[in-house]
């Protein structure tokens, strides 16, 4: 069952301790495409109610299977003074080109007319391969609310791509394959969405300000010392279960189990994630 309790405390800890102060609600970590309507209504409405005067931005994600849901998860989103709304393909039909699926997000989208609206592309988990930069093309007259992309695949071509061709639109690209982070702000990525920035927040933005400076060797050692971290528990079996038991022992707020059919995490892992997590040196001294 969903927890609102803790998220009050979450707030806190992502802004004093990881210096994080916008978030990514019923996202992948989320699990929100696990949740029903109901749950999915009360989380975003905890964060923006805990999140006010705290955070910058709630963006909350809307997609869902059926058309009618997504819909009614952007009228609600915008309801409460949501900054974002964010929507997923539709991943059992699937949309096998551009206009189906700009058709799909700009019935979501104009649900919520005054409301910045990002597609959030995740073909490893929804098979969607429909290239972004092909998407973008022409989008802002079809969604007037477009404000960009949640980028979370690996093919930084495309990537570099839409940011190219799309300078002057203004658009952010919010990448979200974390490991790889510094590879796609060297080609203009705006920011990053991701779970490890949960626990590790704080170093990615000391990576992020190195990268600024730009200290590139500096923000090298952060991205290398994620990546290192990311390797070993990759190949224990890291996902949202494994990541909520990283969380919670990082932070000591329960993240809790996951729902099924995703499997609780094993104590070993926790061991060996710990341990590894721990002989980590930043270059911070931490």
């Amino acid at each position: 069952q969903i927890n609102l309790s803790v998220i009050h405390q979450y707030v806190d800890y992502l802004v004093s301790e990881q210096n994080v102060k916008s978030v990514f609600v019923n996202g992948t970590t989320g699990e929100g495409l696990s949740l029903n309507i109901q749950e999915r209504k009360q989380l975003a409405e905890e964060w923006v109610c805990q999140g006010k005067n705290k955070l910058d931005h709630v963006i909350v994600h809307v997609g869902a299977l059926s058309l009618p849901e997504s819909q009614e998860l952007a009228r609600h989103a915008a309801s409460i003074g949501a900054s974002g709304i964010a929507v997923i393909a539709p991943f059992f039909f699937k949309p096998t080109n551009k206009d189906d699926l700009i058709a799909f997000l700009q019935k979501v989208a104009s649900e919520a007319p005054a409301v910045p609206f990002y597609y959030y592309h995740i073909p490893p988990l929804t098979g969607v391969k429909i290239r972004v930069e092909e998407l973008l093309d022409g989008i802002k007259e079809q969604i007037p609310t477009f404000q960009g992309v949640k980028f979370s695949d690996t093919d930084l071509l495309d990537l570099a791509q839409c940011i190219n061709k799309n300078e002057r639109e203004n658009f952010a690209f919010l990448y979200g394959v974390d490991e790889q982070l510094l590879s796609a702000l060297a080609i203009g990525a705006d920011g990053a969405v991701g779970s490890t920035y949960n626990y590790l927040g704080r170093k990615t933005n000391l990576m992020l300000q190195a990268f600024a400076k730009p200290d590139l060797a500096l923000a090298r050692k952060y991205q290398f010392l994620t990546g290192e971290f990311l390797n070993f528990v990759i190949k224990l079996g890291f996902g949202v279960a494994q990541t909520k038991a990283v969380m919670s022992f990082v932070s000591g707020i329960p993240m809790g189990p996951p729902r099924l059919p995703l499997a609780d995490t094993s104590e070993e892992f926790i061991l060996k994630a710990k341990a590894k997590l721990n002989s980590i040196v930043w270059p911070d001294g931490d």
